[in-house]
């Protein structure tokens, strides 16, 4: 945390990476002082699992090769491991009670590339279960608390979610960045949410090959950190082809860092019509002017631009989602890996398993999945929301041939009490109104923290970017970030 004496917990990635060239500190000592603030932040229940003997490790292999004047791009850097990657020989539950146990016999793409590029492992982080959620309340394992608190309130507040142990974890400077994964918002909002950066790259650009999977056609994994330079330097390590995923696209990866400070002169950003929904906060509209604004002081020309289909998205993705779903968690059975329960037959040891392995919103999407691709609903439901989502995308296609980027909000409101929408799933479906777009048309999109609302909570602004533009992403967040200057922390890391 910040009060430690050594101010370790509080550097950049960026500033790491200078500070163990220069020999100012060593990677152990980084090390030791993450896993001290982890230790003194388990009240937020960030961490399932944590592996300090790992991290020790893996900073001592880091000062060995520093001494020797080999420095990787990752070196050093502690990070939290969202708990979808399998990391080998380490506890891999998807937030789930049905994966009791599993400890995968292989590495994620992702995170073995942070790995092979100097990175150091905390642990694995908690998050909604199976990814299904907006506030990390789905967890087997019990809600995430967010470090921020409301002026005057000691309410216990929502990180966001899926993603919200990285979140909060990066958030709360007991890590100094985090993997998470994005299917229709969930690195975007927790990051708005805990007053951090959070990037989803274009579809294809990181691998998805062992990521415990949600819905194929979305899903996505990214970088959480504290600042735009920091998670460009994290998904430069992050993205690449994959083989091993037929989804991965082979591009080269372009060096993320190298951009920043070109600034957004001559930039055509696009402000969608659509993103105006009834009942968001005031201080929501008023953070986006603002945005305009810091955007256009520094050369952009606002471009006013329509994208018809939005309305449609949420409804299209909470068919396309748990019809994925319903057929990616069909593995789940009780007969190879994790939970396994007594039944006299195998059709009722599957049926005991499912029931006690699986959370109550998981079941949910399950049945409304099976249900979308049931015969005689096919058509009508999960067809329709494909073709809806071809126009989504093309509401996309056609704007970018007018803008090089769109700015929005990133969520309709600031983080909120764990128990204030968690009874009502159409509530909490809305969290995700103004980030879902992105992940039907495949397109990267950026969360940066932009201001506080009138409770003293974060608030974000989101660029959405055309495919494989991440840079231009890089560049104009990097503008945001700086006209923002946005300094204010939580409470518990404040002073």
């Amino acid at each position: 945390m910040a009060g430690n004496s050594t101010g370790l917990t509080d550097l950049t990635i960026a500033e790491t990476r200078d500070g163990l060239k220069a020999k100012k500190f060593s990677a152990t000592e980084i090390a030791r002082a993450h896993i001290k603030a982890v230790e003194q932040a388990r009240h937020l229940n960030a961490f399932v699992t944590e592996t300090p003997e790992r991290a020790l490790k893996d900073a001592a292999a880091s000062d060995a090769r520093i001494a020797r004047g080999d420095m990787r791009p990752m070196e050093g850097v502690p990070l939290a491991i969202k708990d979808l990657f399998c990391t080998k020989g380490v506890l891999t539950t998807a937030g789930s009670h049905i994966l009791d146990g599993f400890k995968p016999p292989y590495e994620s793409t992702v995170t073995a590339q942070l790995w092979r590029d100097g990175a150091t492992m905390l642990g694995k982080v908690n998050m909604d279960e199976f990814a299904m959620g907006s506030s990390n309340t789905t967890s087997y394992y019990g809600p995430v608390a967010n470090p921020w608190t409301r002026r005057g309130d000691n309410r216990k507040l929502v990180p966001g979610g899926s993603s919200g142990g990285s979140a909060a974890s990066v958030a709360a400077r007991i890590a100094m960045g985090a993997t998470g994964t994005d299917t229709g918002g969930s690195i975007r909002q927790p990051a708005a949410f805990t007053g951090i950066v959070g990037f989803k790259p274009t579809y294809g650009r990181c691998s998805r090959w062992g990521i415990v999977a949600f819905a194929s056609s979305l899903d996505q994994a990214g970088p959480l950190a504290r600042s735009v330079r920091d998670c460009a330097i994290m998904l430069r390590s992050m993205a690449g082809h994959d083989a091993k995923d037929s989804t991965s696209v082979d591009a080269p990866v372009p060096d993320y860092e190298a951009v920043l400070g070109r600034g957004v002169k001559g930039m055509r950003v696009g402000i969608p019509r659509e993103y105006r929904i009834d009942g968001m906060a005031p201080e929501i509209e008023k953070l986006w002017q603002q945005g305009i604004a810091w955007l256009k002081d520094a050369g952009a020309e606002p471009v006013e631009i329509s994208l018809p289909h939005t309305k449609l998205a949420l409804p299209a993705y909470y068919i396309i989602a748990p019809a994925e779903a319903s057929s990616n968690l069909a593995r789940y059975d009780g007969a190879r890996f994790g939970l396994r329960e007594k039944g006299a037959t195998l059709t009722e040891m599957y049926e005991n398993t499912r029931a006690a392995g699986f959370g109550k919103e998981v079941r949910r999407r399950v049945m409304i999945g099976t249900y979308v691709l049931s015969s005689g609903y096919y058509d009508a439901y999960y067809i329709r929301a494909q073709r809806v989502r071809a126009l989504i995308a093309r509401d996309f296609t056609q704007a970018f041939e007018k803008v090089d980027t769109i700015l929005t909000p990133t969520a309709p409101s600031a983080a909120f009490a764990v128990d204030e929408k968690t009874d009502d799933p159409i509530a909490m479906y809305l969290n995700d109104v103004f980030t879902v777009t992105v992940n039907l048309a495949g397109l990267p999109g950026i969360s940066v923290p932009a201001g506080l609302s009138a409770d003293g909570l974060p608030l974000g602004l989101q660029l959405i970017g055309k495919a494989f533009d991440e840079p231009t992403l890089f560049r104009a967040g990097e503008v945001l970030e700086k006209a923002a200057k946005f300094t204010a922390r939580p409470a518990m890391v404040a002073g």
